[in-house]
């Protein structure tokens, strides 16, 4: 789900040199309309993809997951009220020092998004701004600012918007709201609840990106379940479709995500990195997202957790 880049640039008269490492980042409603799926650096016991028996572990998993969370009554939204969609991300970065010493260091993000009852009414958006929750040197401290520089150079040049937004139906920057490639939010109810037929138009809608066949389609699973928006028989019929994808596994039984543990299910997305959903299998709710190196990475070894998001959702009165 997120890959591992890296970019180097020096300046003269030993200043810091930069090497931001960030990750592919995925938007959490499949459009430009949700908080960027970001993640943090921890170290975590993980089994890598491609042990055996492990595709029939997670799918029962998933099948299970799928039981609970018709069992699990979606949130009841009533009129003038929202459904407050809220993420939490860290990520890490880093850079070079002038002594040429690696500086890492983690930033978080915050977001919430509010879907009014009548979701073609306003929504509102809150994105808070990256804040930096580790600088392991007084060198480091002016070190942030220039691999933000750099990320925004390697992007369209433009900061990250930081504040709120508001928009009809979730329309933000052009974009609506989607639950898989292909169908925005609203048509929700014309996708098969059927796990095959699911599961064959996203391998239709998906053909030809990434570099596995199998990651995409997972990956477009996980961002429609990641939405938190998502009615119980969709949820259920994505959950059995992901049962059917080759390669799915479980990937760690115990898998911590802001404080809350849960089932971690996953694939080799692209040979580099693991793409994991994270499941509450009492609830059959997802509780965030992450991505786990499988191969070990300069400063990262394998099994480190390289992104995640925390996903909570809640029933409020109001909206900012």
């Amino acid at each position: 789900m997120a890959k591992v880049q890296a970019s180097v640039t020096s300046a003269p008269q030993r200043k810091p040199t930069v090497t931001p490492i960030w990750f592919r980042r995925r938007a959490l409603f499949a459009s430009a309309a949700a908080a960027l799926l970001v993640g943090g650096i921890v170290i975590a016991d993980v089994v890598r993809p491609g042990g055996p028996g492990t595709t029939a572990e997670a799918a029962e998993v998933l099948n299970n997951a799928a039981a609970a969370t018709i069992q699990t009554s979606d949130p009841v939204v009533g009129p003038g009220q929202y459904l407050k969609i809220a993420t939490r991300s860290v990520f890490g970065t880093g850079g070079q020092a002038a002594d040429v010493s690696d500086v890492r260091w983690e930033e978080t993000t915050n977001s919430q998004m509010y879907v009014p009852a009548d979701r073609a009414d306003v929504w509102v958006w809150n994105r808070e701004p990256r804040l930096i929750l580790d600088s392991p040197s007084e060198e480091a401290k002016a070190l942030p600012d220039e691999v933000r520089k750099a990320q925004e150079a390697e992007s369209d040049g433009q900061p990250e918007f930081v504040g709120i937004l508001r928009s009809p139906g979730g329309v933000f920057y052009g974009s609506e709201p989607t639950v898989i490639v292909g169908t925005p939010l609203r048509e929700a109810a014309s996708l098969p609840r059927d796990p095959r037929a699911l599961l064959d138009l996203i391998y239709e809608r998906t053909k030809g990106a990434g570099k596995s066949p199998d990651g995409e389609a997972f990956t477009a699973i996980a961002d429609g379940l990641r939405t938190g928006v998502v009615p119980a028989d969709l949820r259920a019929a994505l959950y059995k479709a992901a049962a059917l994808i080759p390669g799915v596994t479980v990937t760690d039984r115990h898998a911590m995500i802001d404080d809350r543990t849960g089932i971690a299910i996953g694939i080799a997305s692209d040979g580099v990195t693991g793409a994991n959903i994270v499941i509450d299998p009492a609830s059959g709710l997802v509780i965030g997202v992450q991505s786990v190196l499988l191969k070990d990475y300069p400063g990262y070894p394998a099994g480190t957790v390289t992104t995640w998001t925390s996903l909570r959702t809640s029933v409020v009165d109001f909206a900012p």
